[in-house]
């Protein structure tokens, strides 16, 4: 009777067990190659273990001006991150409570905006961040990572806020809360979990962005991590233990902070799609 039942659950296991090797061998090749020495990379086969583990090439890339790329992704990520949040959470907030004009079609109009592709802004944009004079400094970065998250966080938080019950709308109303203080006390609070997937998905998504980057940034001094390894490949060009600590650096506090966060994500991606 319950053979069905263990089929399907050993097929799924083995699902689960072939994703995760598919994700956590490319994973593992990087970390162990980089912590071979050169020689071995060349006199050993590609998926060896390394014959001692050389740690010297993590102390050269981070003695070689890693913390700088990262010092400028902290602060051009966590400054975006909280704009978006703060700018997507009242644009939802008035798209899903606040009745006014063209309330559809302007909602219709930022969820168009969705499906254009990004790279037919980069001419327009580096002219405004050229002319504004903010070309090849961190705050060139903030204002197009804000601009380009935005249609997507607002479609996710808009959505989410109108599950919340009007019940709780009313009460604030009758006990004299106007919008601002309905928005901080109620929607705010209550669209935690909406709100923690804008911003581990666009701290996410910002912190592996390359283009808008490379195009309107030039000195390592003002970089972001996406291009230490464009920057560091001329430095390290012959050496692949080298080259391949700074993608583990790199990818190391995006990897910490998705463990952290993959359950807020997918409980505010469900909890915005069910009807209250």
């Amino acid at each position: 009777m319950h053979t069905p039942k263990i089929l399907t659950r050993g097929v799924l296991w083995t699902l689960a067990l072939g994703w995760l090797a598919v994700t956590l061998l490319p994973l593992a090749f990087v970390v162990f190659t980089s912590l071979k020495s050169q020689q071995d990379t060349f006199d050993r086969p590609v998926w060896a273990l390394p014959s001692r583990w050389d740690w010297s090439h993590y102390a050269t890339v981070l003695h070689s001006g890693f913390f700088i790329y990262l010092r400028n992704s902290v602060f051009v990520v966590g400054v975006s991150v909280v704009l978006i949040v703060l700018v997507s959470a009242m644009a939802a907030y008035a798209l899903s409570r606040l009745k006014f004009r063209f309330n559809r079609a302007l909602f219709g109009l930022i969820v168009a905006a969705m499906i254009v592709p990004l790279h037919i802004t980069l001419v327009p944009i580096y002219l405004m961040t050229r002319d504004l004079g903010l070309y090849d400094t961190p705050f060139a970065l903030i204002g197009p990572y804000v601009a380009t998250s935005l249609p997507v966080s607002i479609f996710i938080l808009t959505e989410f806020m109108r599950q919340i019950p009007r019940e709780l709308e009313e009460a604030a109303q009758i006990d004299g809360c106007g919008p601002l203080m309905i928005f901080l006390k109620i929607f705010l609070p209550l669209s935690g979990p909406g709100i923690a997937t804008v911003a581990i998905y666009n701290g996410i998504h910002l912190w592996n962005e390359f283009i808008f980057a490379y195009v309107l940034t030039a000195s390592p001094g003002n970089r972001t991590l996406p291009l230490a390894l464009w920057d560091f490949q001329g430095e390290f060009s012959s050496n692949i233990p080298a080259m391949l600590a700074v993608v583990t650096l790199t990818s190391l506090p995006l990897i910490v902070a998705y463990a952290f966060g993959q359950e807020r994500i997918v409980k505010g991606l469900m909890a915005g799609s069910l009807k209250g």
